[in-house]
């Protein structure tokens, strides 16, 4: 038996604009002038430029939905060119250019460096060995097998699989084994090891033979794993060597390379500047928060477009495709409407929402030290300003601003409180600035364990259980006592 029933249900649903919205307010300055262009090239009824504020407000305030779709349809094709409403094709450059900016904000054209890659450079070196056919098509696959921190990170039998399956090259584990110690004489020294002991290895081979380089090729291929677990006691015992001379030893392998191709590919990589979306700066000991001006492009809608809806809305008679016409040009001036106001909406909440943070962190700003960094969570801005958590998180997670201490990263000024002795909220960013600094002045010769870490810092006025210290250790990423130690 089927029965109807009357459910009445509240949901929540986020229009479309409201969802490009949220995506326009979470990109960072590049980012949104790429939307930006990206818009105008699809939205020729959008234009930027310095045009007089009365077009804008011609549109918002002219009602376009008025006109009557239930008129005859007599009008003359010569009254009215048709393909003057439809025509967005061969967009001229000004209507797609950007003039807004200042001398700081302008372009520079940098020359482009074209450096040769780490695997032409290997390439190249190969072709200094003499190799037959064969052996120059398994060595160069070798090579391509290198990755970019400059290791063969795959077995042999693998290897001669994939020669065979991919490359229609049939070779043995012997063969590859002897070209693999061709790929060892490349440089950097340690290329094509298969893991760090090998690397290692390798590179001492190539240095000038003395009694530490002795003793440190010993110490890696007999003493690998006691060495990098830092069993010193054993090593001198089991060398029959001084502390001393293993020290000696022990800087000649601290001295190495550990990976041997990624100084080759960092030095190649081209650099990625950031661009600061905001400016904080302190005038006569106050500070002054700028949004950059690359957020702030001059938009309006385009002339030609409202003259076109102008002149249907003249018209006396209008036909069935002049009607489809001004439905397009109807939507692409609407479209342009609604991004120009998203684009003041994204303004105004990055401006509020950093100029919040910025007086939340005004001790911080005004001296600088990280110490001073208040405990802050998305809640407490997105109270001040009276914005959703979520809109808060999207400006803070991308965004950064430059500070006269740098350029800082949004997020980095949010954490979480813990009570000191005092049962004060402090930032646990300061608490573990502290945990940095103790450690940083420790005797090396005895590093403080997390138990005694923990009495500093409780010494310090931060009562912290000794798991917390290991978190934060964990997080700055600084290694246990015993890995800390040194000679």
């Amino acid at each position: 038996m089927q029965k109807q029933f009357l459910n009445l249900k509240l949901s929540q649903k986020l229009s479309p604009q409201q969802i490009q919205l949220m995506k326009l307010i979470q990109l960072p300055t590049q980012a949104f002038e790429q939307r930006l262009l990206e818009e105008m090239n699809e939205n020729p009824a959008l234009e930027t430029g310095t045009e007089d504020d009365f077009e804008k407000d011609e549109y918002e305030n002219e009602d376009y939905d008025d006109y009557d779709d239930s008129e005859s349809d007599r009008i003359e094709a010569e009254d009215i060119n048709i393909d003057d409403y439809l025509s967005n094709d061969e967009i001229p450059d000004y209507k797609t250019q950007s003039n807004n900016y200042g001398d700081d904000d302008s372009d520079r054209e940098s020359p482009l460096a074209s450096p040769v890659s780490f695997h032409q450079d290997l390439i190249n070196q190969l072709n200094t060995f003499i190799l037959n056919e064969s052996e120059r098509e398994i060595a160069e696959f070798l090579v391509g097998s290198i990755d970019d921190m400059g290791y063969i990170r795959r077995s042999i039998q693998d290897i001669v699989d994939d020669l065979a399956f991919t490359q229609g090259v049939y070779t043995d584990e012997k063969t590859i084994e002897n070209l693999l110690h061709v790929i060892h004489e490349l440089e950097p020294s340690g290329v094509g090891a298969r893991d760090l002991q090998e690397c290692l290895l390798l590179q001492l081979k190539h240095k000038t033979p003395t009694e530490p380089i002795a003793l440190a090729t010993s110490i890696v291929s007999e003493q690998f794993d006691a060495f990098t677990k830092k069993h010193y006691d054993k090593l001198i015992q089991k060398f029959n060597v001084s502390n001393e001379q293993l020290k000696k030893a022990i800087h000649e392998i601290e001295k190495l390379n550990p990976k041997p191709g990624g100084s080759f590919t960092g030095n190649n990589k081209i650099t990625e500047n950031v661009v600061p979306d905001f400016a904080i700066r302190i005038i006569d000991g106050e500070l002054e928060l700028t949004l950059n001006g690359r957020n702030a492009p001059s938009l309006h809608v385009s002339k030609d477009y409202q003259e076109m809806m102008q002149t249907y809305k003249d018209s006396r008679d209008k036909s069935n495709s002049q009607k489809e016409a001004v439905q397009f040009i109807k939507q692409k001036l609407d479209s342009a409407k609604w991004f120009i106001d998203a684009i003041r909406q994204r303004q105004e909440t990055l401006y509020v929402t950093m100029n919040a943070i910025m007086h939340f962190q005004e001790e911080f700003f005004l001296d600088g030290e990280e110490t001073k960094m208040k405990p802050m969570i998305l809640k407490d801005i997105a109270d001040m300003v009276g914005l959703d958590i979520s809109t808060i998180s999207r400006v803070a997670n991308s965004k950064y601003v430059e500070t006269p201490y740098g350029t800082k990263l949004i997020k980095e000024f949010f954490s979480e409180a813990m009570k000191n002795d005092q049962g004060e909220d402090v930032s646990t960013l300061e608490i573990k600035k502290i945990l940095q600094n103790v450690i940083a002045e420790e005797d090396k010769h005895k590093p403080l364990p997390d138990d005694q870490l923990a009495e500093i810092l409780k010494e310090k006025g931060y009562p912290i259980a000794r798991r917390t210290i290991a978190k934060y250790r964990e997080l700055l990423d600084i290694p246990v006592a015993r890995m800390r130690k040194k000679m």
